[in-house]
């Protein structure tokens, strides 16, 4: 409980509560809204903090059991933090541009970034000066094109088991990707956006730098404890759980036919309204007049 107060504490203070205008909010938030003052929706911290820890549990379970998060945050108070924190978990991570077909065209993604070993190993071995002076220039945009927009995914080998979405309206396409794949998805909202979008949203300031931090900061954290399970798992159990998806019909391939999706937000939301309707309601902060 400690550790959910300093982590509520810090959220405020980072300005997490803060959402837009109430002239550009978004009437489908109204439920993780606590108030409005001086024209500004006060976001509810209660709502924050369940739905983070609500991500935190799922992205933990998700990479135990053998599956990467790719966290996608292309906005310029996002990437900072994403690109951290994802290289620390050793998590795929997209702050470039999102390109059409990341998920959906996975095959093409992963020719890419073998061109993109190639063209490196041309660089690395001086075999590129072999070439004439205008092909060489060609090779080396052609290499800075591809590492801008796809190196984050190097390691990502297979679709993922979630997305963490950061602004829901700017990485639209990277939602409707994912929906279309059956691809759980786990987003940073704030007042102006739709929380149909995500399977997990975690109602919050997404244009507020610290708050961004703070929120990448502890997935990557969950998806990090669920690395550790990983590797401390037994070839057996990971053979198990290989079996299992396999009877589901789960399956690694990009390209092999998936299962219908069966959203789960249902679920979430029912678990953290009958865990919120047995605590008292308590006053969210909120700035001075």
């Amino acid at each position: 409980m400690s550790d959910q107060k300093s982590l509520a504490k810090e959220l405020v203070e980072a300005g997490v509560i803060f959402g837009q205008r109430r002239s550009n909010w978004n009437p489908r938030m109204k439920p993780y809204i606590f108030a409005t003052k001086n024209g500004i929706s006060i976001i509810d911290i209660k709502e924050t903090i369940k739905g983070l820890l609500l991500a935190r549990k799922f992205i933990a379970k998700t990479v135990a059991g053998g599956k990467d998060v790719c966290f996608v945050g292309t906005k310029r108070q996002a990437r900072a933090a994403v690109e951290q924190y994802c290289a620390e978990s050793k998590m795929p991570f997209v702050t470039e541009r999102w390109l059409g077909g990341t998920l959906t065209n996975f095959r093409t993604i992963r020719e890419r970034l073998r061109r993109l070993e190639e063209l490196e190993r041309l660089a690395e071995t001086g075999d590129i000066r072999n070439y004439s002076k205008k092909m060489e220039s060609q090779l080396a945009r052609e290499q800075k094109k591809i590492f801008r927009n796809l190196h984050g995914l190097r390691t990502m080998t297979k679709l993922p088991g979630a997305l963490v979405v950061v602004d829901t309206n700017r990485e639209m396409n990277a939602l409707l990707e994912a929906k279309a794949l059956g691809i759980p998805t786990i987003c940073l909202i704030d007042t102006d956006g739709n929380p149909d979008l995500a399977d997990i949203p975690i109602p919050g300031n997404d244009d507020s730098m610290r708050s961004i931090d703070i929120v990448i900061r502890e997935l990557c954290s969950a998806a990090t404890e669920g690395r550790g399970e990983r590797k401390a798992a037994s070839p057996e159990d990971m053979a198990a759980a290989a079996s299992a998806g396999a009877a589901t019909g789960e399956t690694e391939s990009p390209n092999a036919p998936r299962p219908a999706r069966r959203s789960t937000r249902s679920q979430f939301r029912a678990d953290g309204r009958s865990a919120s309707a047995d605590a008292p309601r308590t006053e969210a902060a909120t700035p001075n007049a």
